[in-house]
């Protein structure tokens, strides 16, 4: 009879050794710290930013092969970037580049590598391309800038300059310095 209790007192224990063994972890009673999560911010493949004045109309249209926000420096960076816009004229205009980056709140578009505006003068019809390296536009303002080499090619003539601030609303166009070229009637 020993030998019975002994052993149904082996199988209870074996029994409640696996119970207290396999069932749910206690967690300790020291609080985790969990700093605030990270914003990934977004991407997105073949996008288009549509940015509309206080009329509805838009005041640019912006289309990348790719995109991807940068939630903590407040930028979207672009790659393969097509920027439509219209000037005060309704004229378009139209700007492509390697790559870029958008301000976030500002309305300031960077372009970077082999870029090119393409467009026509308002008053005359007759095409106008910049070309340069580097180029700012601030869609509020309407003002283009570059600090670099640039080429102005309208109605076939060239100047080159080092640097350039074009007014789209005053339709004034300033080279900076080291000009080259020259407009004969």
């Amino acid at each position: 009879m020993t030998y019975r209790l002994l052993a149904i007192l082996a199988l209870v224990a074996l029994v409640v050794g696996v119970v207290v063994l396999s069932g749910p972890q206690r967690e300790s009673a020291a609080p985790s710290t969990v700093g605030p999560l990270h914003d990934p911010g977004y991407a997105a493949r073949r996008a288009r930013l549509i940015q509309t004045g206080s009329d509805g109309r838009p005041l640019y249209i912006l289309d990348a092969a790719q995109i991807q926000q940068q939630p903590n420096q407040g930028t979207v960076d672009l790659q393969q970037v097509q920027l439509g816009f219209r000037d005060t004229s309704g004229t378009e205009w139209s700007a492509r580049a390697d790559r870029g980056q958008l301000t976030q709140e500002s309305g300031v578009v960077q372009l970077e590598g082999g870029v090119r505006v393409v467009g026509s003068l308002p008053d005359t019809g007759e095409p106008a391309e910049i070309s340069t390296e580097r180029l700012s536009f601030d869609t509020q303002s309407q003002i283009v800038t570059t600090r670099d080499p640039v080429t102005l090619l309208v109605s076939g003539r060239a100047l080159q300059a080092q640097g350039l601030i074009a007014s789209l609303k005053e339709r004034h166009v300033q080279l900076e310095s080291a000009v080259h070229g020259s407009f004969l009637p």
